[in-house]
C-alpha cells in the first residue's frame, strides 16, 4: 500500500484490487446488482476476490467490442464494490454485487491471470445544505411521478428511497435505474459534486417523465378504443345468443335498427308506384342484413333517402282561375301576347282534362282517366334581354306552381342530365331529378335555360339525354341512371330557352313548340321602363322612401331608348337607368343638390354623350345607295348597301365581310341588271368597261343570307341608271335571275328594326303578307307597307 497526497494535501491511499471491465452498463455506489461474467479474466477476478476480502472494482469499457481491454480502453472512474454472493454455472459466474464508493483507476499492475489495478478512493461531500435538501426533495417527487406514470422499479428500492436516504444514495440509486445510454450513465458516475449530480439526474428524469406521459396517453387512447371494440363485440355476441334462445322459446321480440324502421315508414308514406316500392323494399332488406361496418351500407342508405324523398304522389293544386292567371301575366310582363295566350290555353286544357278524368272515374272509363300525353314542351327563342327567363317565373306564379330553373350552358357531361351509375363513388341523380326533389312536387314549372349552348365531348351528348325528358310521349317513364326506376315527368311543365335554333339537334328541336320573342318596339320599351325597370332601380339604389322623390320625364326616357340603346331587349336600357340612379345616390350621400325631375337635357351629365345617332338623320337621297333589312341573333338590323362604279373590265368587287350566300345575291343582282338593260335604258354592253364595287358598311360584322337581294339589286340599278334611291325606304327579299322576289324570314324583327331606325316605307315579298299579323299595331300605323312579287315593282317604289 502506497501513501500519496491529493489536491487538498490530504493523505490518499492507493489500494490494489481485482479489476473487472464491464461491456455494457455502469455499477453505481449504494446500489445492488446481479452481474454475469463469461470472459476468463473476469471470472478469475471475481473468484479470486470472493476468496479473499470480497472487494473488487468494476469499470466500464469505452468500446464493448474489445474482448481484452487495456487501460486506455477503460473509463478512468469506476466503482469499488463488494461481492455478496457468487454462483458458477455452465462456465459463467453470476454474482450479486453492492457498490461502495467511487474510485479513480490509477494504474493497472497486472494483466494475468486477471487485471489488478491500483485505485484511489474519491471522497464525497458529507455536508447537506438547504439547496441540496431542496434538490433531493424535488428529485424524490419527480421519481414518484415517474413510477406513477408506469416506470418499472423494484418495490423494495422504491420504498427505501421514499423512506428517506442521503442525497448521495438518492442520486446514485435513481441514476442506476434511469433509461439512458451507458455513456450518459458514466457521465453521471463521474460527477463528484453532489449538487451537480442531483441536478443532472433531475434533468434526465424530467425527460423520461415526459416520455412516460406521452406513452401513457397513447396507451390510454389505444386501450379505450380496444375496450370499446371488445365491448361492442361481446355485446353483439351476447345479443346473438339471446336472439337464438328467444327463437327457440318462440318468444323472440325482434328489435329493429332505428334507421331501418325510419326507412320502412318512409317507404309506406311515399305512395310510390308498385314497382318502385318493390325495389325500395328489396334494397331495405339488403340494408337490414348488412353489418354497420360494411362500406356499402352508406351507399344503400343514400339511395333509399333519394327514393323516399322524391315527390312520387305530391302535386301542387291547379286551382288558379283563367282570368286571374292572365292578370298575373299582365302584371309581370308588358306585351308578349302570343306567349300569354299560349299559357292561358295550357291552363284551360289542363282544367278540362281534370274534369274529364273525374267523369271517367265515375263512369269507370279508363280511356277518360288516362292522361294520353303530357304537356307540350315550350321553347322560347329570342335575343338576350327580351324576358325569356323572367316570364318562366311568371308562368309558375300564374299557375300556382313551384318554379325550378337550371342552366344548361356549357354542360358537356351526359350524366349531368341522367345521373351517374350507383357503382361510382359519390354518384348522384341528374339535374332533372334533383330539381324535382328540391321542388318537393311532381308538377313544377321546370325551365331549362340556354338549351342551345349544350356541348358535347367524350363524356357523352347531354342534348341526346334530353330527348326522353322532353318528349311528352316518353317522359312518363323517365329513367335516371342513379335511381334505376322510372319517374313520371308527364306532369312537369318544361320550358326551354335559347338565343338561336341552329345549334339545337334536329331530333330535339322536333320535340319543342317554338315561340319566338321578336324584341320590343320603342313604345313597349317605354312602357316596360316606366312601369317596371325605373321602380326596380330606385328600390335597388335606396331611392324609394327616405324622403326622396325622383321622377324621370317621358322625353328623357324616350331619349335614352333612342340615343343611348339599340337592342332587341331591355338590358342595356336597365343599365342606363341604374347609372342614373347611382349618380343621384352619390349626390344625396355627399349632401349635394340634385334635380327632383330629370329632363332630357340632364341626360348628358348622367350618361355622357349619346351613343347612337338617328340612322337617317344625316342621310339624303343618293345614287348607288339602298337600305336593306337583316335578321341577327340580337334581333333585326338595318343595312346600308353602297355601290360604286369605276372604269375597268367588268369585274365585281365585294367587301364588308360578306358570307357566301350574300356574295351570290350580289352576282344574281348584277345578272338581273344585265338582263334588263333595255327596260332600264342602258347600253347593251354597259358593264364591259365598268368595274362594280359593292360594299356593306360595318365591315367588322359578318353578314350573310339571301334577304338582301332586293336592296343590292336596287343599289346596282341606281348606280348604273343615275337615279336616286329614296332614303326613307327599306326593303328585304331574295331575288332570282329573272327578278322574282322570294319569301324571307324574320319579318317581325326586321320591321321593328326599321321602325326603330325611322324608316317610313318598307317593301316586302308578297308571300310575307301573312306575317304581318305578328307585327305590333303601333308599328303598322307608323310605316307604309308595299308587297311585291317582282324586282320591277321594287325599282318603281324605291327609285326617283
Amino acid at each position: 500500500m502506497t501513501i500519496l497526497l491529493n489536491r487538498n494535501n490530504k493523505k490518499t491511499t492507493l489500494k490494489a484490487v481485482p479489476l473487472v471491465a464491464i461491456r455494457d452498463g455502469v455499477v453505481f455506489p449504494h446500489t445492488e446488482a446481479v452481474l454475469t461474467f463469461g470472459r476468463p479474466k473476469s471470472t478469475a477476478a471475481v473468484k479470486s476476490a470472493f476468496r479473499s476480502d470480497r472487494l473488487i472494482c468494476f469499470v466500464t469499457q469505452k468500446d464493448p467490442k474489445i474482448s481484452d481491454p487495456f487501460k486506455q480502453d477503460l473509463y478512468s472512474v469506476g466503482t469499488l464494490a463488494s461481492l455478496e454472493r457468487v454462483l458458477e454455472t455452465n462456465g459463467e459466474v453470476h454474482a450479486m454485487v453492492k457498490g461502495i464508493k467511487r474510485v479513480h483507476i490509477h494504474e493497472i499492475q497486472n494483466r494475468e491471470p486477471f487485471l489488478v489495478a491500483q485505485v484511489i478512493e474519491i471522497p464525497e461531500q458529507a455536508e447537506e445544505t438547504d439547496e441540496i435538501k431542496a434538490l433531493s426533495k424535488h428529485l424524490t417527487n419527480r421519481f414518484k411521478k415517474a413510477v406513477n406514470n408506469g416506470k418499472s422499479i423494484d418495490f423494495l428500492i422504491f420504498m427505501r428511497l421514499m423512506s428517506g436516504v442521503s442525497p448521495q444514495e438518492l442520486a446514485d440509486q435513481i441514476a442506476y435505474v434511469l433509461d439512458v445510454s451507458t455513456d450518459r450513465k458514466q457521465e453521471l458516475l463521474e460527477i463528484i459534486d453532489v449538487k451537480k449530480r442531483l441536478e443532472a439526474v433531475t434533468k434526465q428524469l424530467n425527460h423520461e417523465v415526459k416520455i412516460l406521459e406521452i406513452e401513457k396517453s397513447i396507451d390510454s387512447k389505444t386501450k379505450e378504443k380496444f375496450d370499446k371494440t371488445m365491448r361492442e363485440a361481446v355485446l353483439r355476441e351476447r345479443k346473438k345468443t339471446i336472439e337464438q334462445e328467444l327463437t327457440k322459446l318462440g318468444k323472440e321480440e325482434e328489435e329493429e335498427d332505428p334507421e331501418i324502421k325510419e326507412f320502412a315508414k318512409k317507404i309506406n308514406q311515399a305512395k310510390m308506384p308498385p314497382k318502385v316500392k318493390e325495389r325500395a323494399k328489396k334494397e331495405l332488406k339488403r340494408l337490414q342484413k348488412m353489418s354497420p361496418h360494411n362500406p356499402e351500407r352508406s351507399y344503400i342508405s343514400t339511395y333509399l333517402e333519394w327514393l323516399t324523398d322524391l315527390p312520387w304522389s305530391v302535386s301542387t293544386p291547379n286551382n288558379t282561375p283563367l282570368p286571374q292567371a292572365a292578370k298575373i301575366l299582365d302584371e309581370d310582363h308588358h306585351g308578349l301576347q302570343k306567349i300569354k295566350e299560349r299559357i292561358v290555353e295550357y291552363l284551360a286544357v289542363m282544367k278540362l282534362k281534370q274534369k274529364q278524368a273525374k267523369i271517367g272515374k265515375k263512369k269507370k272509363n279508363i280511356a277518360y282517366q288516362k292522361n294520353i300525353t303530357g304537356p307540350t314542351i315550350l321553347c322560347f327563342v329570342g335575343a338576350p334581354g327580351v324576358g325569356k327567363t323572367s316570364i318562366g317565373k311568371s308562368i309558375a306564379r300564374s299557375l300556382g306552381r313551384k318554379f325550378i330553373r337550371i342552366s344548361l350552358g356549357g354542360i358537356r357531361d351526359e350524366a349531368e342530365i341522367r345521373g351517374h351509375r350507383r357503382t361510382y363513388v359519390g354518384a348522384l341523380p341528374g339535374r332533372i331529378i334533383q330539381g324535382i326533389k328540391n321542388a318537393d312536387t311532381n308538377n313544377p314549372v321546370f325551365m331549362l335555360d340556354e338549351i342551345d349552348k349544350v356541348g358535347t365531348d367524350f363524356r357523352g351528348d347531354p342534348s341526346a339525354a334530353l330527348l326522353e325528358a322532353l318528349d311528352p310521349e316518353q317522359n312518363s317513364e323517365f329513367s335516371d341512371h342513379y335511381l334505376e326506376v322510372p319517374f313520371d315527368l308527364s306532369k312537369v311543365m318544361f320550358i326551354t330557352t335559347c338565343n338561336i335554333l341552329d345549334t339545337i339537334p334536329p331530333a330535339l328541336r322536333d320535340r319543342l313548340e317554338i315561340i319566338r320573342f321578336a324584341g320590343y318596339t320603342e313604345e313597349e320599351k317605354y312602357y316596360i321602363a316606366k312601369k317596371f325597370l325605373w321602380k326596380k332601380q330606385l328600390l335597388a339604389h335606396g331611392l324609394l322612401g327616405n324622403g326622396v322623390k325622383l321622377q324621370l320625364s317621358d322625353k328623357a326616357l324616350y331619349e335614352i331608348i333612342r340615343r343611348y340603346t339599340r337592342e332587341a331587349g331591355v338590358r342595356e336600357l336597365e343599365r342606363n337607368l341604374a347609372q342614373i340612379c347611382r349618380k343621384i345616390a352619390t349626390k344625396i350621400a355627399s349632401g349635394n343638390r340634385y334635380s327632383q325631375k330629370l329632363k332630357k337635357k340632364d341626360l348628358h351629365g348622367f350618361l355622357g354623350p349619346a351613343k347612337f345617332t338617328s340612322l337617317l338623320a344625316e342621310k339624303k337621297d343618293e345614287i348607288g345607295m339602298a337600305t336593306g333589312l337583316a335578321w341577327t341573333q340580337s334581333g333585326g338590323e338595318v343595312l346600308f348597301i353602297e355601290v360604286a362604279l369605276m372604269p375597268g373590265k367588268g369585274h365585281l368587287t365585294l367587301t364588308g365581310q360578306l358570307g357566301d350566300i350574300m356574295k351570290e345575291s350580289c352576282k344574281a343582282a348584277l345578272s338581273y341588271a344585265r338582263t334588263r338593260w333595255q327596260e332600264l335604258n342602258l347600253p347593251k354592253n354597259f358593264y364591259q368597261s365598268t368595274d362594280v364595287h359593292v360594299h356593306v358598311p360595318e365591315g367588322a360584322v359578318p353578314k350573310d343570307g339571301p334577304s338582301a337581294g332586293c336592296a343590292i339589286a336596287t343599289a346596282i340599278v341606281s348606280a348604273f341608271t343615275k337615279r336616286k334611291t329614296r332614303k326613307d325606304v327599306g326593303m328585304t327579299g331574295e331575288i332570282t335571275l329573272r327578278g322574282r322576289v322570294l319569301e324571307i324570314g324574320g319579318v317581325k324583327e326586321k320591321i321593328i328594326a326599321a321602325h326603330r331606325a325611322g324608316l317610313k316605307i318598307i317593301i316586302l315579298p308578297k308571300d310575307n303578307k301573312k306575317d304581318m299579323e305578328e307585327v305590333p299595331k303601333k308599328v303598322q300605323k307608323d310605316i307604309k307597307f308595299y308587297f311585291v312579287s317582282h324586282m320591277d315593282e321594287v325599282l318603281n317604289l324605291a327609285l326617283r
